[in-house]
């Protein structure tokens, strides 16, 4: 197909240049009724193209013409069978995918670290879950991969399981062997559904980690704002079929119009046919760029007394199979450095952002789009930290870096749907040991849910956490003295 068309841009501009009589939604009227303290800054040209379905802009719920076009083209692009623009993000694409690979009352493997969009998907088809443990990476207290040998498991005993939900890359960068997990899916005759929303850019360069679909994924999602030039909230759902459940990826389509807006953002969707653009023309040199930008950040980094950036040699650990070398984590752990601390440090001091920290560590996300003197004030504002914490190595250490064993997983006593939808009353934390969890109870790092909605809280999950909290440690869904259970788990 050729690539170097952008046709839903096109008939967009087509539209403009008719010079409507606009009497269709947005009220805006085109560029003429946004607010003159926006445009007095921005300028006025790109809200012409925040326009509603036209004979010639084409409908997302049901495309015929210029989306249509769009999205064969990204399909080809990827080597999907078929590709819808998401305009509600990667949530509702991961929503589609659970509501497609399972009914309600049937089984489906989800990786325990698997984004909270996933249990949005749970709760929506009534799906029974059943989990697979990820690798923790202890010496950066991150998660890991998902093992093969875990998923093998995990069809062992669960042989019913329709599908198998994981992330991959995680948000660090860090890839399972999708190859070989596949393989197991579809010897299960079950769907292998991947939450690619940080992978959308690996399909173009060889160093990075191979993409879900040339792996062999039945499906998956990729947030292409995130670092492949699409405005925020702009991300796409692939389809690439293996023989296996043809009757649950014909639902797709179905799904995706019960979880997006029926008024798509047309803004949004011309930033997926331009970012898809961008990534056939010049895909390879932009990733080449990102990948030369963070190399030698990387190494200057490491070069700091105190300072540590996380490379490829994780490769071959707690279920790594590849490692995004565009993404940098940084620990200054050994200066007495929190990543909380060391963010706050950059943020404040440098004005230098990154885009997450966690109690080790912080993220810095390399694009195509930075530039040589942002990664140099970044490596400026670490060799500063270092000068001024040096002498000071080991201080704040209180052993809470050390990583507890996992509990076991709890006993499921209800599904996640039900549990959302279940009566439920505030419990002091002291006391919720035996009860049945109404929500997701995470410590973070490492981000690996210890709760489920629907689950007990046993004795060692409560335990587990107690620790964490007693250190005064981050923790998902415990934010306060109490926790949500269920009031009568005999009506389930």
């Amino acid at each position: 197909m050729n690539q170097n068309r952008t046709p839903l841009l096109d008939a967009i501009r087509s539209l403009i240049d008719t010079h409507p009589a606009y009497f269709r939604i947005p009220g805006h009227r085109l560029e003429r009724g946004i607010s003159s303290r926006w445009t007095d800054r921005v300028g006025t040209e790109i809200f012409a193209y925040d326009v509603t379905e036209t004979p010639l802009t084409d409908d997302l719920h049901s495309p015929e013409g210029a989306i249509l076009e769009a999205e064969a083209l990204l399909a080809a692009l990827y080597g999907a069978d078929r590709s819808f623009f998401l305009v509600n993000g990667t949530t509702c694409g991961n929503e589609a995918m659970l509501l497609s690979a399972a009914l309600a009352g049937e089984k489906v493997l989800l990786a325990r670290n698997a984004h909270k969009s996933a249990l949005m998907g749970l709760i929506l088809s009534g799906a029974s879950p059943a989990y697979v443990m990820p690798e923790v990476l202890t010496a950066w207290g991150i998660q890991g991969g998902v093992t093969p040998a875990a998923v093998r498991r995990a069809f062992e005993a669960h042989p019913e399981c329709r599908a198998l939900f994981l992330v991959s890359p995680s948000y660090y960068g860090l890839s399972s062997d999708l190859v070989q997990i596949a393989e197991i899916c579809h010897a299960n005759g079950a769907l292998l559904l991947v939450d690619e929303a940080h992978g959308g850019h690996v399909y173009f360069h060889g160093a990075l980690p191979a993409g879900a679909l040339a792996a062999g994924a039945d499906m998956c999602v990729q947030s292409m704002h995130k670092v492949t030039g699409a405005l925020t909230q702009s991300s796409v759902l692939h389809i690439k079929s293996h023989g296996i459940g043809e009757d649950i990826l014909a639902r797709v389509a179905d799904n995706l119009r019960l979880v997006q807006s029926t008024s798509p953002s047309y803004l949004l969707m011309a930033s997926l046919d331009c970012a898809r653009y961008e990534l056939a023309a010049r895909g390879e040199e932009m990733m080449r760029r990102a990948l030369a930008l963070a190399a030698s950040a990387r190494a200057a980094v490491c070069a700091l007394p105190g300072f540590r950036c996380m490379d490829r040699n994780v490769t071959g650990v707690s279920g790594i199979a590849g490692v995004d070398g565009t993404r940098l984590v940084i620990s200054a752990k050994e200066l007495g450095l929190t990543g909380f601390a060391l963010e706050a440090l950059l943020f404040e001091k440098y004005a230098v952002n990154v885009e997450l920290a966690d109690y080790e560590n912080v993220l810095a996300i390399v694009t195509y789009a930075n530039e040589e003197e942002e990664l140099e004030r970044l490596i400026c504002a670490c060799a500063d930290i270092s000068r001024a914490y040096a002498g000071q190595t080991g201080a704040g250490k209180t052993g809470q870096d050390v990583f507890l064993p996992f509990p076991p997983l709890p006993r499921q006593a209800a599904t996640p749907r039900q549990a959302y939808f279940a009566r439920v009353q505030e419990t002091p934390w002291q006391e919720a040991a035996g009860r049945i969890s109404a929500q997701l109870i995470a410590p973070y790092p490492p981000g690996i849910p210890v709760v489920y909605p629907g689950e007990e809280i046993s004795r060692e999950a409560w335990a587990y956490i107690e620790c964490f909290r007693k250190h005064g440690r981050h923790i998902h869904g415990l934010e306060t003295d109490t926790v949500r259970v269920l009031c009568d788990t005999g009506a389930l």
